[in-house]
């Protein structure tokens, strides 16, 4: 058993050698070293090359045609590409059962893949109660899908005024509200029932991110305004889709970023399905920076090009742009 003499000199010895340890620490990272001749790099810290995380969405190989392109084949191409993740669109899921979807956390997980989103589509624009009512049901219902295949956050919509079309819709986002109603009325009903799915969401531990989806939301004052109404839940969130703003995107971006949980980042090889847009990734990269946001980017390719040569060319657009 030590003195206490000689414990105090053990522990002044083990002081001295930590404190050695760091002083050394410390000038091998300021300045290189020399051992004899040899000069020895200083040691840096490890930064990460990718600090954002890539996903592929499956909407990228399908676009809603006729023929499903499979999210298991998805689910290998993100792989082999070399993306992070995959963001899986609801209406392309072969079926809703347990076995199908434990097939595809499975695939994913065997391959290093996350599962982060999930997209639905509901409409809350709408008059008729009892139809919002059954996209509240809709969203409850997948808000249970997303939880069996571990998937942590929802892509939401909040949908857009019934009628016709018009042509200048992707460049204003404006359509005439139901006769008798305002957009005002649209904003309370999304409020609403976005309030009852979130409740279920809490319990369930899942993120709703509301998209600038077009209609009601492609007007960011709208959108904000919903999402501040919302924001004192822990399961709100907000998704940003770099295509679908109406205007110049950028400002809208840095306005929306600092609240960003997720990007929806779009490409237009080949030309896009119903519309181009030239986006600026090295600027969008830069935005995403000052506002220190160090969520999902997940690949939405909007192009007529197929995807096996263009999903792999918009991966490394992206790559780029967003590594350190």
């Amino acid at each position: 058993m030590k003195t206490p003499s000689e414990e105090n000199k053990t522990q002044t010895s083990r002081r001295n050698w930590l404190k050695n340890a760091v002083v050394l620490g410390a000038a091998s990272v300021a300045t290189p070293s020399v051992l004899g001749n040899t000069k020895v790099a200083p040691i840096r810290p490890l930064v990460s090359s990718q600090s954002i995380r890539l996903l592929v969405s499956t909407y990228s190989y399908w676009h809603f045609k006729k023929e499903k392109y499979p999210i298991e084949k998805v689910i290998e191409n993100a792989a082999r590409i070399g993306f992070d993740g995959v963001e899986i669109l609801h209406r392309q899921m072969e079926n809703e059962t347990v076995p199908y979807m434990n097939k595809l956390k499975r695939m994913a997980f065997d391959r290093g893949l996350a599962l982060p989103f999930l997209s639905i589509h509901q409409n809350f624009v709408e008059p008729d109660a009892s139809k919002r009512k059954e996209d509240v049901n809709h969203t409850l219902k997948c808000i249970k899908l997303a939880t069996q295949m571990g998937i942590p956050s929802i892509r939401m919509n909040t949908g857009s005024w019934a009628g016709e079309t018009p042509p200048d819709y992707f460049e204003t986002g404006i359509k005439k509200p139901a006769d008798g109603y305002t957009d005002q009325d649209a904003i309370k009903w999304v409020i609403d029932s976005m309030g009852e799915c979130l409740i279920e969401a809490e319990k369930a531990g899942v993120t709703l991110c509301l998209e600038n989806h077009w209609g009601l939301s492609s007007n960011i004052d709208y959108l904000e305004e919903i999402y501040n109404a919302l924001s004192s839940s822990p399961a709100m969130g907000l998704n940003l889709d770099t295509g679908n703003f109406v205007g110049d995107p950028y400002p809208q971006l840095e306005r929306l970023m600092p609240i960003a949980n997720i990007i929806q980042a779009k490409t237009y090889y080949g030309g896009g399905e119903v519309y181009d847009l030239d986006l600026d990734y090295d600027r969008i990269a830069k935005i995403m920076r000052n506002a220190n946001f160090t969520g999902y980017v997940s690949l939405e390719m909007e192009g007529k090009e197929n995807a096996q040569t263009a999903v792999p060319k918009s991966y490394d657009i992206l790559r780029r742009a967003f590594s350190v």
